[in-house]
């Protein structure tokens, strides 16, 4: 097994402050747009946007919610134990512009799942797509992101891991060759 960093922690931090700038371009005061970190490990990233938005470029109301997929996932019945996450989704996404934040895109399928489970919510007027990494060969589906850090191309025996400070001490991508 081998492994390879592919954004150090000075990288991932140029990154979410240029997805938080191009967010701020597109969205302007988020009055009608909200934030939902697709779980687990969407949520972080969301999280920390969210205070990037806050902190560093004073935009304070800013919707965050986290939606667990898990019993929407096509392999949900595949015979592997599946752990739920938490749902916390205290306002309505009726008529507001969605914008899912995960931290990577593989096949698909995560956001295929995210598009019914957010439909218990309300109807959105529109969907958008955040990811960190945007693993660009490895689709199942014809799903693409609105907003992406990095492109990396991996084929299939590798894994692209993401590290979080408040988890794992540092921030850090790494490709892990099995």
């Amino acid at each position: 097994m081998s492994q390879k960093t592919l954004l150090t922690a000075t990288e991932v931090n140029i990154i979410l402050h240029r997805l938080a700038c191009q967010l701020i371009e597109n969205h302007l005061d988020f009055k009608n747009t909200v934030l939902i970190g697709i779980q687990p490990r969407g949520a972080q990233l969301a999280t920390r946007l969210k205070q990037i938005l806050a902190e560093e470029y004073k935009v304070t109301d800013v919707s965050l919610g986290f939606l667990d997929i898990t019993f929407f996932r096509d392999d949900f019945r595949r015979g592997e134990t599946l752990e739920a996450n938490k749902t916390q989704i205290d306002f309505l996404v009726e008529n507001k512009k969605v914008i899912f934040i995960d931290d990577v895109l593989y096949t698909g399928r995560s956001i295929n799942a995210a598009l019914s489970a957010i439909q218990s919510f309300g109807r959105p007027s529109e969907v958008e797509l955040l990811v960190l990494i945007d693993r660009r060969f490895s689709r199942h589906l014809p799903i693409q992101p609105d907003y992406r850090g990095r492109q990396v191309d991996a084929i299939n025996n590798e894994k692209v891991v993401v590290k979080w400070k408040e988890t794992s001490g540092e921030d850090s991508v790494e490709l892990i060759t099995k």
